[in-house]
């Protein structure tokens, strides 16, 4: 069995752009608002969810391990 994910938008941050939809569709969505939130708060690993997060403008995604905590993105400087 893979990882799994623990996966936040800070929404305070997030201005709604959309890519993170485009790139993971099944992972993502936008609320009324324009607002993204995870589908599932924690889900297997995934490359089109990390791709999102990776091409977020603003970085307001983040992804853990689910089982330790252990920062996946963004990495830890």
């Amino acid at each position: 069995m893979g990882d799994r994910w623990r996966i936040e938008v800070d929404r305070g941050v997030c201005i709604g752009s959309g890519m993170c939809v485009s790139t993971a569709p099944g992972g993502f969505r936008l609320d009324g608002a324009r607002q993204s939130h995870p589908v599932e708060t924690e889900a297997d690993a995934s490359e089109a969810v990390l791709a999102a997060a990776e091409g977020c403008p603003v970085e307001a995604i983040a992804i853990r391990l689910s089982e330790t905590g252990e920062q996946v993105f963004p990495p830890d400087e």
